[in-house]
C-alpha cells in the first residue's frame, strides 16, 4: 500500500505489533513503569495488629464517662508503648497505657484519647474527655484483609503501586518483559555527539531522541547504532538484530534520493513491505516492513511472533519526533500491554495564528495550557527540531486536510494529540 491515511498506517503496524507475554521477576525497587503479570493477593491482614492513630492514651471508653476538664478522670498508667512495640499485658479498669502513633493497642483497650485532651501524666493520667468504644481505633487489617486482590494482572506499577507492593512485603515483582526494541540510524552525514564536527556532517540527533523517548515510556533500548549509507550493510545489521528483536525502528533513508537505502536493504532481506507514504506531515515518507525470521513457522498462533516489524522513519528530526508519536506509541502501548502511554487527544482554541499554509493533514508543535494551544517562536519545517523544545501536544488539522490551503487564526478550535 502507498499514501494511507494516519489510522490506516497505525492499524496495520498494530496487526503486527507482537504481544509480550513473557514474564520475569524484578526487585521492588526497579518495578516502576512496569506492568504487573499476575493477581498480587495480600497474605496477611495490613495492619497485622489493632493499632494506636493518635498519641495519646490507650484506655477503657467505659472509665471515662462523664469526664470533662472540671471533672476529669484519673487512670494509673501501666506502661508506655512506641511505634514498633508490642505489649502482652491486658489493660483493666481504671488503668491506661501512654500510647504513639502506629503502636499495637494493648487487650483490654477498646479507645484512644488525644494526649492533648490529657495532663500528659506518666504515672496517673487525668483526662478531660469522654470517648465512645472504638474512637480514635484502627482495627486489624483496616489498610487490606488477607486473601484480598490488591492489585490485578495488567496493572501499570506507580509509586503508590510500589507502596502497596511494599506493604505486602513483596520483595520481587511479577512483571511482563521488557520489549527487545532496537534502533538503527543511517546516513553518512551524521557525527556521533561529542566527536569534532567536518564540514559537510551533521550530529545525530535522532538515536538520542528517539533512546529518550523510550526511555520516558519505560523502555530501555536494546540495541542502537549508526549504520553507513550501504543497503547490503544495513540488510546485514536488520538480519542480526531481527533474531533478537521484538521491534526495530530506524530513521533516514526511506525517500527516493540516491542515498536512501531502506528500500533496497528489505528487498535484500526479503521483508514484506506492508506501506510506504503516509498521508501526513512531517513523517509523509514512513516505511513499515515486516521480516520473517529464519527457521520460523507460519502456523496462526505464531505467524505474528515469527514476524518482526520494521518501522522506518524519515531523517528530519521534527518528523522522527511526530511519527514516534503518532504511529509508535500505539504499537508500544500494545506490546507492553499498557495502556498509560496510549495516546490522549485534548481540545481547546489557538492562541497564536498559525500562517504557514496547511495542506493535506499537518500536525503542528504546540504548548496546551487552560485550554489554549500556543505557538512556540522559530521556524516550524522539518528539519528544525529546537523550536519543539517545551512543547507538550501535536495540533492534528485533520479536519482541513480536504482543503486546498489554508491558516489557523486566533480563536479557532483544533484538537491536539498530548505528548
Amino acid at each position: 500500500m502507498e499514501g494511507i491515511s494516519v489510522e490506516q498506517a497505525m492499524e496495520q503496524i498494530l496487526q503486527y505489533t507482537p504481544v509480550i507475554n513473557e514474564t520475569e521477576e524484578v526487585e521492588l525497587n526497579k518495578a516502576g513503569g512496569r506492568i504487573l503479570a499476575q493477581d498480587m493477593v495480600a497474605e496477611f491482614n495490613n495492619p497485622p495488629f489493632d493499632r494506636s492513630p493518635v498519641d495519646g492514651y490507650a484506655c477503657k471508653a467505659e472509665d471515662l464517662a462523664g469526664a470533662s476538664s472540671e471533672h476529669p478522670v484519673k487512670l494509673k498508667v501501666m506502661e508506655e508503648i512506641d511505634a514498633g512495640q508490642y505489649s502482652e499485658r491486658a489493660v483493666e479498669h481504671g488503668q491506661a497505657v501512654r500510647i504513639m502513633t502506629g503502636a499495637a493497642i494493648p487487650k483490654g483497650c477498646d479507645c484512644c484519647v488525644y494526649q492533648e485532651r490529657t495532663d500528659y501524666g506518666e504515672d496517673f493520667v487525668e483526662i478531660y474527655t469522654e470517648q465512645k468504644q472504638w474512637d480514635n481505633y484502627c482495627f486489624t487489617g483496616e489498610d487490606f484483609k488477607k486473601g484480598t486482590t490488591l492489585l490485578k494482572k495488567g496493572t501499570y506499577i506507580g509509586y503508590v503501586e510500589a507502596a502497596v507492593l511494599a506493604g505486602m512485603g513483596a520483595a520481587k515483582v511479577p512483571v511482563y518483559r521488557q520489549p527487545r526494541i532496537v534502533l538503527l540510524t543511517t546516513g553518512d552525514e551524521v557525527v556521533e555527539p561529542g566527536n569534532p564536527l567536518p564540514a559537510g556532517k551533521i550530529y545525530n540527533s535522532n538515536m538520542t531522541m528517539l533512546s529518550a523517548r523510550l526511555r520516558e515510556l519505560g523502555i530501555e533500548p536494546f540495541y542502537m547504532e549508526a549504520v553507513k549509507d550501504d543497503p547490503q550493510i544495513m540488510a546485514e545489521k536488520l538480519k542480526e538484530a531481527a533474531e533478537q528483536a521484538d521491534m526495530i525502528i530506524t530513521t533516514g533513508g526511506v525517500s527516493v534520493g540516491k542515498k536512501d537505502i531502506m528500500h533496497e536493504s528489505l528487498r535484500l532481506l526479503n521483508a514484506e513491505r506492508i506501506f510506504w507514504r503516509v498521508k501526513m506531515k512531517p513523517g509523509m515518507p514512513t516505511l513499515f516492513s515486516v521480516y520473517n525470521k529464519e527457521g520460523s513457522n507460519e502456523s496462526v498462533s505464531e505467524k505474528c511472533m515469527a514476524k518482526v516489524p520494521v518501522i522506518s522513519l524519515s531523517g528530519n528530526p521534527f518528523g522522527v519526533a511526530v511519527t514516534v508519536e503518532l504511529l509508535i506509541r500505539p504499537a508500544l502501548e500494545k506490546t507492553m500491554q499498557n495502556p498509560a502511554i496510549g495516546l490522549k487527544e485534548v481540545t481547546g482554541v489557538m492562541a497564536d495564528d498559525f500562517v504557514k499554509g496547511i495542506k493535506g493533514r499537518r500536525f503542528i508543535r504546540a504548548y496546551w495550557e487552560d485550554g489554549k494551544f500556543h505557538l512556540p517562536n522559530g521556524l516550524h519545517s522539518n528539519g528544525v527540531l529546537s523550536s519543539m523544545a517545551g512543547c507538550n501536544c501535536l495540533i492534528d488539522t485533520k479536519t482541513m486536510e480536504d482543503q486546498e490551503s489554508k491558516s489557523l487564526n486566533t480563536g479557532d478550535k483544533v484538537s491536539a494529540i498530548l505528548l
